[in-house]
């Protein structure tokens, strides 16, 4: 297991554990980030990092990345 902001760019990676507060879990889950979904990360960029998930392309910055385990 391993934080979002580590994978490598256009590799498809299944969420493991989102971290943070209950308010940030509930952020991330309405932006379709939950356990057991996939993730391709399509861009990173000075630690920001813009991710597909759900069909949608997200952006995120870096904390947000590390809360994300892969």
């Amino acid at each position: 297991m391993m934080p979002l902001m580590l994978a490598n760019v256009d590799e498809e990676y299944t969420i493991k554990k989102i971290g943070g507060s209950p308010e940030v879990k509930k952020h991330l889950e309405n932006l379709g980030f939950v356990v057991g979904g996939t993730i391709t990360v399509v861009s990173s960029i000075n630690g920001n990092q813009i991710v597909k998930v759900k069909d949608a392309r997200v952006a995120i910055n870096d904390e947000m990345a590390r809360r994300i385990m892969i």
